[in-house]
């Protein structure tokens, strides 16, 4: 009997991700399930994989405690643990305590004032519980602008962050590197978005151009670096079944702009043997065997 896998969603999606489609077709007991919907009886599934709830940063606490429920129950991927951490950007300042290079990034609490120094410039100032770019602000050479979107995030109840805005990515994009199972999968290339007017058309997350491509050294070194030490920087790291690491170039070498391990977007169409990957991977998790793949593409 196959095992039943949950590929959890959310019911704000206007239709089934590219993503949970592709791996629905190849996990003959998978079901793309919705995180909010009350009537699915988690305990059923052999496997609870975290896809497309991109709608958490705006439930965030109703969230957790749904994913502290279900892994009460079944095993969820990634971990518990991973999520609480993940989930909260705050997890930069980690990474760069343990090395890693990141975009340069000053946290602002509710109740505090942004140091004037890092608002020069062109700025990105954005909460650090977000995804798909909402609520991040693009703000050029405008320090009164960019402490307004301060402001405006701290009323929302947010801590806001603050970056300098890494122009290398309007030429060259941003790579995001792809890992399953703490094995290197494929990369892809994606447009600046925060640069150009952005477009909404599936409501929860601003539209990117995604291409295929070819990781540099570089960008290898620092991603799998990270996923190497991630039982070292978080509780569960050991556990964590898919990851997704977003590099920006700059003049010294490519920065972590985020470490994905929550409910990132895979980019599967953009690799053949991808999403055949990840599915073996997950199919082999909920089956209860360790995975091990050397077939990681480029």
């Amino acid at each position: 009997m196959n095992p039943r896998i949950a590929l959890v969603t959310s019911r704000d999606l206007p239709s089934i991700d590219a993503d949970d489609e592709l791996l629905a077709a190849l996990l003959p007991g998978g079901e793309v399930v919705a995180w909010e919907d009350d009537a699915v009886a988690w305990s059923d599934f052999d496997l609870v994989i975290l896809r497309s709830t991109w709608n958490y940063t705006e439930h965030l606490e109703r969230f957790l405690t749904w994913a502290e429920r279900v892994a009460s129950q079944t095993r969820l991927v990634n971990p518990l643990s991973v999520i609480t951490w993940n989930t909260d950007k705050r997890y930069l300042a980690d990474l760069e305590r343990a090395g890693i290079p990141v975009v340069p990034t000053t946290y602002v609490a509710p109740g505090d004032e942004p140091p004037e120094h890092a608002l020069a410039g062109h700025v990105v100032v954005k909460p650090t519980v977000g995804a798909g770019s909402r609520g991040a602000a693009l703000i050029r050479d405008d320090v009164d602008a960019a402490a307004a979107h301060v402001r405006s995030l701290h009323a929302q109840g947010h801590v806001a962050m603050i970056q300098p805005y890494l122009s290398h990515v309007d030429a060259h994009g941003e790579t995001a590197l792809m890992y399953v199972a703490g094995t290197f999968s494929h990369a892809a290339r994606k447009a600046a978005i925060l640069s150009r007017d952005l477009a909404w058309s599936a409501g929860l997350y601003a539209d990117e151009k995604i291409v295929p491509a070819t990781a540099t050294a570089a960008e290898r070194e620092i991603g799998d670096r990270i996923v190497a030490s991630l039982p070292e920087l978080v509780a569960g790291g050991d556990g964590v079944a898919y990851a997704r690491v977003d590099l920006l170039p700059t003049d010294h070498g490519p920065v972590v702009l985020e470490l994905e391990l929550t409910e990132p977007s895979l980019f599967l169409m953009v690799d053949g043997g991808a999403a055949a990957r990840a599915a073996a991977a997950f199919l082999s998790l909920a089956r209860g065997a360790d995975y091990d793949s050397d077939e990681g593409g480029e």
